[in-house]
């Protein structure tokens, strides 16, 4: 499934108390999901790596307390309720690359919320991640009866998804039309070099670098993505700089240019900057022009616009639109 729906489907089993364990390659979101998940409803998050532990760390250090006997006392970084809230999630990324012996020790925490003397605070909940070990990202092989005691989430890479949160987070419209335009580049892993590789993760860094000087930006972002990720988009970028000036579009919306039919990729790009420039004063202006191209990037338009400003559903431009597009469901 996508993220989006991963999120609405860790939502509904943290809700039911139920531990979640989230699978996909690197570079998808899963640890974003979580943080989001716990900044929107304004809980503590604990992010444990178990990884970094040894299976003594979880029952912690033994202090005498008189006569012959000792009491553990347990790991700091462990939720401790006074101090990270009453609500909150224990979050324990990357589970499945601890050693056998440190994900069994976590056994008892996850189905019974206690290790040696600590209890989890009642009102937090556990949500786990890791890889895939198809992935070659250092998974190690989870023992069934620690599988047993998850609800498991497999997430896939999406543009649709993608796009709506990067609209949602400020990044370059340029990336986003390139992503529509060559989805398959979304989450590319190469099985022989696994350094540098498209993924929503990737993506989102090597918007960063768009507007670098033409002389490095190509390095810079292949160095992110891989090169020939890094080539494609460079080449994209180019077409993108080529095109009619946007506010020129927006102020003469019937005599500005059309990017040609066979120029598929100029389409996606002036239609996603397009997009990021709506407003409720330019809609209308905006709407002229998308018109003037197929109905397929005036939907993509309307998706993003009003993704990203929900008012311009009130305009005048978008009723008219979604009279003449009844069949589209946004």
């Amino acid at each position: 499934m996508n993220i989006e729906r991963a999120t609405q489907l860790a939502e509904t089993y943290i809700d039911g108390d139920t531990p979640a364990f989230l699978w996909s390659a690197p570079g998808i979101g899963k640890s974003s999901v979580v943080k989001q998940i716990a900044k929107s409803r304004g809980w503590g998050l604990v992010d444990f790596r178990a990884v970094l532990r040894d299976p003594v760390d979880l029952r912690g250090l033994p202090t005498i307390q008189g006569g012959d006997t000792a009491k553990w006392l347990s790991p700091d970084d462990l939720p401790q309720a006074d101090r990270d809230g009453e609500e909150g999630i224990f979050f324990m990324d990357e589970l499945n690359a601890a050693p056998p012996q440190m994900q069994a020790a976590c056994f008892g925490l996850v189905l019974d919320r206690k290790v040696g003397n600590y209890t989890l605070p009642p009102k937090w909940r556990i949500v786990a991640a890791g890889n895939r070990q198809s992935d070659r990202a250092a998974a190690q092989k989870m023992p069934s009866a620690l599988a047993n005691r998850f609800a498991h989430i497999d997430v896939e890479a999406d543009v649709e998804a993608f796009t709506k949160w990067a609209n949602k987070n400020d990044i370059d419209p340029i990336l986003i039309a390139f992503v529509r335009f060559r989805p398959n580049l979304i989450h590319v892993m190469d099985l022989v070099d696994q350094r540098a590789f498209p993924s929503p993760r990737s993506w989102e860094q090597a918007a960063k670098y768009v507007n670098a000087e033409r002389t490095i930006r190509l390095d810079a972002v292949s160095g992110i993505v891989g090169e020939a990720a890094g080539g494609e988009f460079e080449g994209f970028i180019r077409t993108y700089q080529s095109l009619p000036s946007i506010d020129h579009c927006i102020m003469d919306p019937e005599g500005a240019k059309v990017p040609n039919e066979d120029d598929i990729a100029a389409r996606y790009a002036i239609t996603s900057a397009l997009a990021r420039r709506a407003e409720m004063t330019n809609f209308g202006n905006i709407m002229r022009y998308i018109n003037r191209m197929p109905r397929t990037f005036a939907t993509m338009l309307v998706v993003d616009a009003c993704r990203r400003d929900a008012g311009l559903t009130h305009t005048q431009a978008f009723m008219q639109w979604a009279r003449d597009n009844q069949d589209v469901t946004l």
